[in-house]
């Protein structure tokens, strides 16, 4: 079990500010997707992929013990972004048509716990999201990892 406690930096490679820093890289998409003032194009692309390259790049070269686990915390780190971006563009996002719970729990809340509610399980989504994000980051750096070194063995 690694004991992230003891020392971050030698377990992660990096301090726990840098890899919130490097989180923070994704946050521009989250704040120009949900004011939707980017059109699905090169630039769209450019800002899910890039802070995922550079993630992992950062991660390799850097002397983290598990780069997966790096990745993961950057990720856990770039869901809290999410939640909170989420969370601060709700009613621009929202202007026109209000979200509202459906089935059986239809009209049975007041608007108010609706709100709470529905923003409670898009602030969760979104810290799954993040960890998601950073567990497939990490994937990809462990599979970059294992053909360097078996590229470097021949």
């Amino acid at each position: 079990m690694v004991n992230v406690a003891s020392n971050p930096k030698t377990t992660l490679g990096r301090p726990l500010w840098q890899l919130a820093a490097l989180s923070l890289l994704a946050a521009p998409r989250v704040a120009l997707h949900d004011l939707s003032l980017i059109p699905n194009s090169a630039v769209a692309a450019a800002l899910v992929f890039a802070p995922a390259a550079i993630w992992i790049a950062a991660t390799l070269r850097s002397p983290a013990r598990s780069p997966l686990l790096t990745l993961l915390v950057i990720g856990i780190f770039y869901g809290v972004i999410l939640a909170l971006g989420h969370n601060l563009f709700w009613d621009e996002v929202f202007t026109t048509v209000t979200p509202g719970l459906g089935g059986n729990l239809e009209g049975t809340l007041s608007p108010g716990t609706e709100e709470v509610v529905l923003r409670g399980a898009m602030s969760v989504s979104s810290l799954f999201t993040g960890a998601g994000t950073g567990l497939v980051c990490g994937l990809v750096a462990v599979l970059i990892q294992f053909l360097r070194g078996r590229a470097a063995r021949r």
